[in-house]
């Protein structure tokens, strides 16, 4: 089982729509993270820019998972990754009404000591890891591999 816990208390006023909608995210592993909606959606004072958004996080979670399973299927392969450096890219878009992330560009540089994959097994690494991913696994967001 994995946990979040998610807090929040009113700082504002809640009735007239006022309130700060900053929170913390705390994990079972004991770290806690600043979090509020983007501030594209809630600018400050009422939301908070340098804090954590669920939609940052959602593409963190599936640049990061993919990540973890390259670098075990590198690996296994017998390459030595020495460096990974993905910036991912995702942006919300409205859609018949709803707003989601229709699609991630996982944007990767990778860099290996001794041997180094040709590109067709660098990609194959990578489509390995893509469907091992559990995050990718449960989203419908179209995920892309950009190597660099």
């Amino acid at each position: 089982m994995h946990t979040a816990e998610i807090i929040w208390a009113c700082e504002g006023d809640f009735a007239s729509g006022q309130y700060s909608r900053a929170h913390h995210w705390r994990f079972d592993g004991g770290i806690e993270i600043v979090a509020a909606p983007s501030p594209t959606i809630v600018p400050p004072p009422l939301g908070l820019a340098e804090a954590v958004d669920p939609e940052e996080a959602y593409i963190a979670s599936i640049s990061s998972c993919h990540m973890l399973w390259f670098l075990d299927f590198a690996h296994k392969a017998g390459f030595s990754v020495v460096r990974y450096r993905d910036t991912a890219e995702g942006a919300l878009k409205n859609h018949d009404g709803k707003v989601w992330i229709p699609r991630v560009d996982l944007n990767i540089e990778v860099a290996f000591d001794g041997e180094a994959p040709d590109q067709e097994t660098h990609l194959a690494l990578h489509e390995k890891a893509h469907h091992a991913c559990f995050i990718a696994n449960s989203v419908r967001t179209e995920i892309v591999v950009n190597l660099k």
